[in-house]
């Protein structure tokens, strides 16, 4: 789904089902007091691999941050909580009110992980390149995760999202079939907009200012897609084909995360992430522990069997 400003817009092409972004206005949204509506369509479901491709100049402690998160997303949870994994468990919910058969949920584990670090297609991305370079991943069962470096600009970035996910049809035929893979798309917003893609690890350009939180892993471009990046693995999940959990119309959804925007733990109000977990040591900000000790920020989910939105602490 897309996160625009300042609504939400479901972009259509002939690469893709569905297309989402985070919202560069989250951190001044109101809660949701709607129900999440199910539409029908086909969640992600099974063990599944996310396959993270690397475009531009990432340092290998970059790379670390968003690779520990992924494999700390269905991994055994660490003895201190709260954890990422447990965040993760709220989208279990959304498969057992869905009408189906046979109700699952999905795990997802750290697949292959791809480097370009020679801008193959230049430092300037389309949308349909960002599409090009995630059929690079397998292309089915398998969520595959383009992540551009700081200096590599993507149609709408910054102006309008931060990140985005969808689904394109691909080489691998299923029943006669072109099988849909899906994908996301999250950039480094460091130095072309950390006001907007890195908070609340940045003073925003816009709404209440109030000082910026220190990120958990010193590195606030990449606290930031991390934040990104879980947004969008909940609504890939949930709402992979435009057409499972989402609420309002179609053209302007609110998904898992995004119906939650700019809530990160209990008393969140416009411009406050909320009441979060402070590390002694660094000082910085975080509400989840997950593998080889690392602390995150991951954003709060709407709980369908509560219609509210749920955060860890």
């Amino acid at each position: 789904m897309a996160y625009f400003v300042p609504q939400l817009l479901l972009l259509i092409s002939l690469f893709q089902l569905s297309f989402a972004a985070r919202k560069l206005t989250e951190l001044v949204q109101d809660q949701p007091n709607t129900l999440m509506q199910y539409h029908n369509g086909p969640l992600l479901s099974g063990k599944m691999p996310v396959n993270l491709i690397w475009y531009g100049k990432f340092t290998p402690s970059q790379r670390a941050i968003v690779s520990d998160f992924v494999t700390s997303l269905s991994s055994p949870p660490p003895q201190t909580q709260p954890s990422v994994a447990a965040w993760w468990k709220t989208t279990e919910k959304y498969y057992k009110l869905a009408k189906s058969k046979k109700p699952s949920s999905l795990s997802l584990s750290l697949g292959k992980q791809m480097l370009d670090e020679n801008y193959s297609l230049g430092k300037s991305l389309t949308q349909k390149q960002i599409v090009q370079l995630a059929s690079k991943g397998d292309q089915m069962n398998a969520i595959n995760v383009v992540l551009t470096s700081a200096d590599v600009t993507v149609d709408g970035f910054c102006m309008s999202r931060c990140g985005t996910h969808g689904s394109s049809k691909g080489n691998v035929q299923a029943k006669g079939k072109n099988y849909k893979f899906a994908y996301i798309w999250v950039g480094n917003s460091e130095t072309q907009c950390p006001g907007q893609c890195a908070w609340p690890f940045h003073q925003p350009i816009y709404g209440p200012q109030n000082p910026p939180l220190v990120a958990p892993n010193q590195d606030v471009g990449m606290d930031g897609m991390v934040i990104n990046l879980a947004s969008l693995l909940a609504g890939t999940a949930t709402n992979p084909f435009g057409n499972g959990y989402y609420q309002g119309p179609a053209d302007a959804p609110l998904e898992a995360a995004s119906a939650c925007s700019g809530v990160y733990a209990k008393g969140a109000f416009p411009g406050y992430a909320g009441e979060l977990l402070v590390d002694r040591t660094t000082g910085a900000s975080y509400n989840a522990n997950a593998a080889n000790g690392r602390k995150y920020l991951v954003p709060a989910l709407f709980d369908p069997t509560t219609s509210t939105c749920s955060t860890l602490v």
